[in-house]
C-alpha cells in the first residue's frame, strides 16, 4: 500500500504546481485570473488566439495583427510585465513578492483586425496579379526589342544585297 500512496502523493503535487484554462473573450474583453504565487517562482502561460468562424461553426486561424495583451501586476499593485505578444506563444515572469498576482490577457481584436484577414487576402491577390502583368509587360518589350533587331538586321542585308547586285558599292 505504500507504493501507492507514493504514487498518489507525486500526482498530486504535480498536478497543485499546474493549471490550465479554456475561455471565449470578445473583442478587447479583459479577461483576469488572480493567482496566489510564492516569491521567487518562475510563471509561464502559454496562449493562442483564434478566430471564430460563425457560419463554420470552427475556429480559424488568427488574421494577421491579432495578438495578445498581456498584464501582470504584483500584490503591492505594481506592473510586473505588461506587453503585447502576436497571435500564439508564450509569456513569462518571476514573482519576487508572494502573494495574489493578477494576470489580466485582453486580445487586441477589433472587427477592422478581425476582418483584416480577407482584407489582406484581396490585397495579396490583387498584388500578384499586378506582378504577373507586370512579368507580362517585360517578356513582350523583350520580344518587340529581337523583333526590332532582327527587322533592322533583315533590313541592312537587303539594302546591301541591292546595292551589290546594283554595282554601287
Amino acid at each position: 500500500m505504500a507504493g501507492l500512496e507514493r504514487v498518489r502523493f507525486l500526482m498530486n503535487f504535480c498536478i497543485s504546481f499546474s493549471l490550465a484554462l479554456y475561455f471565449h473573450s470578445g473583442e478587447r474583453e479583459e479577461k483576469c485570473i488572480i493567482e496566489d504565487v510564492p516569491s521567487d517562482t518562475l510563471v509561464i502561460g502559454n496562449y493562442k488566439v483564434q478566430r471564430w468562424d460563425i457560419h463554420k461553426q470552427d475556429f480559424l486561424e488568427s488574421a494577421p495583427g491579432l495578438g495578445m495583451f498581456v498584464t501582470v501586476t504584483t500584490p503591492a499593485a505594481e506592473v510586473l510585465l505588461s506587453k503585447l505578444y502576436g497571435p500564439q506563444g508564450t509569456f513569462s515572469f518571476t514573482s519576487y513578492l508572494s502573494g495574489e498576482h493578477v494576470i489580466c490577457l485582453q486580445s487586441n481584436s477589433t472587427r477592422f483586425v478581425a476582418f483584416a484577414g480577407s482584407k489582406l487576402e484581396r490585397e495579396e491577390k490583387f498584388r500578384k496579379t499586378s506582378e504577373e502583368t507586370n512579368s507580362n509587360i517585360l517578356w513582350w518589350a523583350i520580344v518587340q526589342t529581337l523583333i526590332l533587331i532582327s527587322i533592322g538586321i533583315w533590313q541592312i542585308k537587303s539594302l546591301r544585297d541591292f546595292f551589290i547586285s546594283k554595282k554601287l558599292v
